[in-house]
């Protein structure tokens, strides 16, 4: 068993609120000791690492990040999402199910599970498909997925249109304990849609849809929990409009959390001016007043969670008119400095939005990680949350490049990462 003590650091803790300088050991694959003296005194490791006074926090817990596997491992493999996800203080990846074929059957899961666990250098947790073949239309043996290693359900932006099928399933997903993800938009209104509707929209002629799409869907969707009791949780809010009905949801105790990802907490639809088809994320991106909607949702706890919602796309499917160009950012490598956005405009603390990063998305899903404590597993990120750099994208790890912040200056790099306290990045 190796000892690793990482001295004169800054421990961010988010289950304790706490941002405060200190020394962490870690033995093996746990963290055995905490210390608020800097030097670690009377702590001893066979390695020492000096922090230098940087940030040291629990590793980030993606929910909903996309591999291509099996399907389109042009865009994306475990190999590169892993390596991504290091170089972003992603310790856990918890993977959609919308591959090609789906993953909705024990056989695919548990090639997924396989692939991953041996290319990848971060920790994979698969979700499954709600129904088969994501068409919405006969649930999926959801016991014999969970046996197999399945994590949630969801079909991700494919919504259950039948509402009777969607009742059927949260029934069941009630009955075995599992947590099913629904995308809250109305199919019907998003239909084609590449904007929100407004100004923005209008004058440059993009097809539009309303974000009363999202506050109908999550109404619906409410309704469901109401009468199942399902435990569920939105994969992304990210308009204004939707707040009340999660708010209401909540206070009437329903089993319920909410997602954003770090694209609507940090742009909005005033990016797609120039036709840019990186901007293109789904939902669209939104008003200025709904991102700091977000923002504010996401301090006060009403959004639990911050996700990067990683989709990687070819230059192919990019490299079009912005309505015909296929939605979606890669985020796993600038999650954290994006984030960082947050924290130096002061909408945010750091163990606020490590609460949202790490903590809140182990425990919707019973995780043990998300925290700095003794016995915790030693899944970490040290960063500098100052740092600047010019982000490059041909730098990104990942196989797919399409990330809106390409050329942006940003603050917030990554110094090393550990999972199960073996290092597995170092800048």
């Amino acid at each position: 068993m190796t000892t690793t003590l990482i001295a004169n650091a800054r421990l961010i803790d988010p289950e304790t609120g706490t941002d405060r300088p200190g020394a962490l050991l870690i033995d093996g694959d746990r963290i055995a000791a905490l210390s608020d003296d800097p030097q670690g005194a009377g702590l001893s490791a066979a390695t020492r690492i000096d922090a230098g006074g940087r940030c040291l926090a629990p590793g980030i817990v993606d929910i909903g990040v996309k591999v291509s596997e099996p399907g389109e491992r042009h865009k994306e493999s475990f190999g590169t999402a892993g390596l991504a996800a290091a170089a972003g203080g992603v310790t856990t990846m918890v993977t959609r199910p919308d591959t090609d074929p789906a993953i909705d059957t024990p056989e695919v899961l548990e090639f997924v599970a396989r692939r991953a666990n041996a290319d990848s250098p971060v920790r994979v947790l698969p979700m499954a498909a709600l129904t088969r073949a994501r068409a919405g239309r006969e649930m999926v043996e959801i016991g014999l997925l969970m046996d197999a290693g399945a994590v949630a359900f969801t079909d991700c932006d494919r919504v259950v249109t039948d509402t009777k099928v969607l009742s059927r399933c949260l029934t069941y997903a009630r009955s075995l304990g599992a947590l099913v993800i629904a995308h809250p938009q109305d199919p019907g209104l998003s239909a084609g849609a590449a904007a929100t509707s407004g100004k923005v929209a209008s004058l440059r002629g993009l097809p539009a849809v309303s974000p009363m799409a999202e506050r109908m869907a999550l109404d619906r969707d409410m309704a469901l929990v109401e009468m199942t009791g399902a435990r569920y949780h939105a994969d992304q809010i990210t308009s204004a409009r939707a707040l009340p009905a999660l708010e209401r949801a909540k206070r009437n105790g329903l089993d319920v959390t909410a997602g954003v990802s770090i694209h609507h907490l940090t742009l909005n639809e005033l990016d797609i001016g120039d036709y840019r088809t990186f901007f293109k994320v789904k939902p669209p991106l939104r008003a200025e007043e709904d991102r700091q909607a977000m923002v504010a949702a996401v301090a006060s706890g009403l959004i639990d969670v911050i996700c990067s919602m990683h989709t990687p796309q070819d230059e192919e499917s990019k490299r079009l008119p912005f309505e015909e160009a296929a939605s979606g950012a890669v985020a796993l490598e600038t999650l954290l400095p994006a984030a960082m956005r947050l924290y130096q405009s002061g909408a945010l603390d750091l163990p606020g939005l490590w609460r949202a990063l790490s903590l809140n998305p182990a425990r919707r899903l019973g995780l043990p990680q998300g925290r700095l404590a003794t016995g915790a597993p030693a899944d970490l990120v040290l960063f500098d949350p100052d740092a600047p750099f010019l982000l490059d994208r041909f730098k990104l790890r990942s196989k797919s490049k399409n990330t809106p912040f390409d050329g942006q200056r940003m603050e917030g790099r990554v110094l090393g990462t550990w999972v199960a306290g073996a290092r597995v990045f170092e800048a």
